[in-house]
């Protein structure tokens, strides 16, 4: 297997929304060449689906599935004897690699890098399914902003209310077991106040209650550009809408949003957040990519979940030593 093999696979996989001919990035010949910037200086990146980086004709044995490229992937990769990384984020230089340029990190280990995101965004119905509805509408640029995804779905035969909606998702993401793993290391530090990225942010209902009946359910992600504007629009659209389900990112209980739901009476509840997404996109891109290469071709996943331990708290006794040694005599301005 070589990596312009997977290059195929990945067009195949996104039904050729990967790009083949790196000419095209700088033509409007693919609509998923997307540029993104907030208009902070020096800091826009253009998603380019397909190979980022890597000679086409190195052998591959060993592929890993990620969200986000960082300098641990590139280091676990580096370690573990994986040759290609399919990341589902955009990936830019030096932002996605320790601060160093992705030629020469990724060089120094052999790896070639994939990247997906909107190219893959719209698939399949997976984030729908996981939270308890099929969506009959899917817009991944609602009012004409790329990357503003929403969905329209009926709510699932066994999801009748707000807590049948949460406990479908609690026992996807086997919620009991993070929450024990997460036990365990509070207990194995010495530490109860540690958090990670995989409990901390649950599932909740911001409006309405667990026994408030669900049918008809516009599903939103608020980090993408979705207004309270945008939800009156679809509520417009879609008069049957009785609940707003927020996922991936969310908001706070005063926002514009869940005050614009209030106004027109629907239930809002918050799903799995960004801290998850491996499970909904990564897991089965991984198994459409065990579907496509050769069985000799191993396929792992890479998790990362972050926690937060209290500065004092963390670490060991030396490593807290060094670390207050190093700030009194060379951090401190005298």
């Amino acid at each position: 297997m070589k990596v312009k093999e997977i290059i195929k696979v990945l067009d195949q996989i996104t039904g050729g929304r990967v790009v083949t001919d790196t000419s095209d990035i700088f033509t409007d010949k693919n609509p998923f060449v997307v540029m993104k910037s907030s208009d902070i200086p020096g800091k826009s990146v253009v998603e380019t689906p397909g190979l980022v980086f890597g000679d086409p004709e190195a052998e591959v044995h060993k592929v890993a599935v990620t969200m986000t490229l960082t300098e641990g992937n590139i280091e676990l990769a580096g370690a573990t004897g994986v040759d290609a990384i399919v990341a589902h984020h955009p990936i830019a230089d030096a932002a996605n690699s320790g601060g160093v340029t992705l030629k020469n990190y990724l060089g120094l280990y052999n790896i070639a890098v994939f990247e997906l995101h909107e190219a893959f965004h719209g698939l399949h119905p997976g984030i729908s399914y996981i939270h308890g509805h099929r969506a009959f509408r899917v817009d991944i640029r609602y009012g004409g902003i790329p990357g503003n995804i929403m969905y329209v779905g009926k709510a699932l035969d066994d999801v009748r209310t707000l807590g049948d909606m949460l406990s479908r998702l609690n026992r996807m993401m086997d919620m009991e077991k993070e929450l024990e793993i997460m036990g365990k290391e509070k207990s194995i530090l010495g530490c109860g106040e540690i958090m990670d990225s995989a409990t901390a942010v649950g599932g909740e209902i911001y409006l309405g209650m667990p026994d408030s009946p669900v049918n008809t359910i516009l599903h939103i992600f608020p980090h993408t550009g979705f207004t309270a504007e945008h939800l009156a629009k679809a509520k417009n659209e879609h008069p049957e809408i009785d609940t707003v389900l927020a996922t991936i990112s969310r908001v706070k209980r005063d926002s514009e949003l869940v005050k614009k739901a209030e106004e027109l009476r629907l239930n809002f509840i918050c799903g799995n957040s960004h801290a998850l997404e491996i499970f909904e996109n990564g897991l089965p891109l991984a198994y459409a990519l065990r579907h496509y290469l050769p069985e000799d071709v191993e396929i792992v996943i890479f998790r990362e979940r972050i926690t937060s331990t209290p500065l004092s708290k963390f670490g060991s006794k030396d490593i807290q030593e060094y670390a207050k040694y190093i700030t009194e005599n060379y951090l401190i301005n005298r």
